[in-house]
């Protein structure tokens, strides 16, 4: 056959609900949204990013801008908007739970693996848990759960680069510095606005904090989620994998945040994951074989590049979610792993990690959900 048909659900009258093609599908993957693009947003996380980048040029310790960019992105996307002290203190508080989760990270980043997987697991558990808190929590969380699992890679790949020297407590004050100038940059949007209350930068975002019950369909996701990523993190670290920081990255970034969310955002998360990882292999090898003032150059200029990677995540979040995932997969991997080495066989590593830790967690994923689906067992005949 020409075609290869996909299943598809039908209504009570037999007619199909919706009939297509691979490439149907692809185009659903792929669906553009003309109205989800935001520039001004990009724009305005470009400028800020700016700062630390000069700054950490200035002083000559890149190894620290992957916590000061973070630091401001995840802060700005925690924003929940509002007056401006509210927005303050509830950014602080954030921006201190990072702080612990980045001393955490890379305090223990040279440690056995079974530490390393055991924090993995934990963080992930009440990441996720607090799903019962409200939405927007639960998305505060979340980031703060993907930057713990970077902090993990960044910290394994600088104990393998013995030339580069890394302190937990100057990436504990990147951190917390990106937050604390996200936190300037609104508090003189608020004085230019005339002290009004200002929406919050990712308005599409969840902005719910009403509980939840903790029923047992939530404690099952938080563990599920809890065990895919302290696997990865065990297999990538316990194994000693070449760039198997990349591996748990993977999984954490192309994971569902719900067992509720369809087959069409898995498909998105895993695309976005592999194109992220493809454009990032395809860069790294730019310095491969470099030295000297040639290889700082390419360094620096992929640092911007990266930057302006994400800037486009951001612009086009609600544009298409494969390519926001790809955008941010990719800017991700850059910084990682620019201080390592590149060649054919690293790109190839770290291309394959990639697929194994998205492919784990969707399958995973989408077997969790089928679970869920389950009907009820009948009651048990009259006698």
């Amino acid at each position: 056959m020409s075609e290869v048909t996909t299943a598809r659900t039908r209504e009570g009258d037999g007619k199909p609900l919706h009939t297509g093609t691979i490439t149907a599908w692809l185009s659903e993957v792929f669906a553009l949204k003309p109205a989800g693009i935001n520039w001004p947003r990009a724009v305005l996380f470009l400028d800020v990013t700016l700062v630390p980048l000069l700054i950490l040029w200035a002083i000559g310790h890149e190894e620290y801008l992957l916590s000061a960019l973070f630091g401001t992105l995840f802060a700005g996307l925690a924003d929940p908007g509002g007056g401006y002290g509210n927005r303050a203190s509830r950014v602080t508080v954030f921006a201190l739970i990072g702080a612990g989760l980045t001393a955490l990270g890379f305090g223990i980043g040279g440690s056995n693996w079974g530490w390393l997987a055991l924090a993995a697991f934990a963080v992930t558990l009440v990441a996720s848990l607090t799903a019962a808190f409200g939405a927007h929590r639960f998305v505060a969380a979340l980031l703060l759960n993907i930057w713990f699992i970077i902090t993990l890679g960044v910290a394994y790949s600088f104990h393998q680069q013995p030339h580069i020297t890394s302190h937990s407590w100057a990436q504990v004050l990147a951190w917390a510095g990106g937050a604390a100038l996200w936190i300037a940059v609104t508090f003189i949007g608020w004085l230019i606005h005339r002290r009004q209350d200002r929406p919050p930068l990712a308005a599409e975002l969840p902005g719910d904090t009403s509980r939840r019950t903790m029923s047992r369909p939530l404690i099952m996701f938080a563990v599920i989620r809890a065990v895919v990523i302290g696997g990865t993190v065990a297999i990538a670290f316990g194994l000693n994998l070449s760039h198997g920081s990349w591996l748990p990255i993977a999984a954490i970034v192309a994971m569902k945040p719900s067992l509720q969310q369809s087959a069409l955002t898995a498909a998105q998360r895993l695309a976005g994951a592999l194109i992220g990882a493809v454009a990032a292999v395809l860069l790294l090898l730019i310095p491969a074989n470099e030295q000297g003032a040639t290889l700082v150059a390419i360094t620096r200029g992929l640092e911007v590049v990266a930057l302006i990677v994400l800037m486009h995540g951001f612009a086009i979040r609600f544009w298409n979610y494969a390519l926001y995932c790809a955008a941010i997969a990719a800017g991700v991997l850059i910084l990682l792993d620019l201080p390592q080495p590149s060649n054919f066989s690293a790109e190839g590593y770290r291309v394959l990690w990639t697929l194994c830790g998205a492919g784990a967690a969707v399958i995973v994923m989408f077997l969790a959900g089928l679970l869920t689906q389950r009907p009820p067992h009948p009651a048990a005949p009259a006698a």
